[in-house]
């Protein structure tokens, strides 16, 4: 069950870094989650888990868990974009306006940030995880699973019928259904 905490709290922050670049950059696009209900951007979640599960021995010094996080987020990130483009026809980031971008899905200066963001989460913030995750009694997993599948379901489905990403709001999705 500690996997999966760590899932729901990485893409919760990741939520958060989102909501807080959109601030600081005065980006347009303010919804920054992608599921209707949780505040939620699984993406970071997924990267997460998947530099967690790197074998030590290419975590063990500062550089090398930059290296491999970097890596390892930048693929992460590619492949979610690649299946939320080719799926359901969304696309919740683009990077064609930033240098060194592959089709807008990854660029360079974000895998470069991405590498410090891992390094700090995985040496300042996955020790608390450690201990906190299994302190969390398993039925609040089991309620979370449930909520999580329900709000993946509807947002699968209003991406795949609407292909906008912001009707992850629910007053745009309300406002979206009394027009349609």
């Amino acid at each position: 069950m500690e996997w999966f905490w760590y899932f729901l709290l990485y893409s919760f922050w990741g939520y958060l870094l989102e909501k807080l670049f959109a601030a600081l950059s005065r980006s347009p696009h303010r919804v920054r989650k992608c599921r209707l209900v949780l505040p939620l951007c699984p993406v970071y979640g997924l990267a997460m888990t998947a530099v967690l599960l790197l074998p030590q021995d290419m975590t063990d010094t500062f550089w090398k868990l930059w290296l491999y996080g970097a890596l390892i987020v930048t693929a992460v990130e590619f492949a979610v974009h690649l299946f939320y483009d080719k799926v359901l026809g969304v696309a919740f980031w683009d990077y064609s306006a930033t240098k060194m971008d592959v089709d807008g899905r990854i660029c360079m200066p974000f895998s470069i940030a991405w590498g410090f963001l891992v390094v700090l989460a995985v040496r300042g913030i996955q020790p608390w995880l450690t201990v906190l995750a299994p302190q969390i009694p398993p039925v609040w997993a089991w309620i979370m699973l449930g909520i999580l599948v329900a709000d993946t379901f509807f947002s699968l489905r209003i991406l795949l019928h609407s292909r906008d990403i912001d009707l992850m709001s629910l007053p745009r999705l309300i406002q979206w259904l009394q027009q349609t």
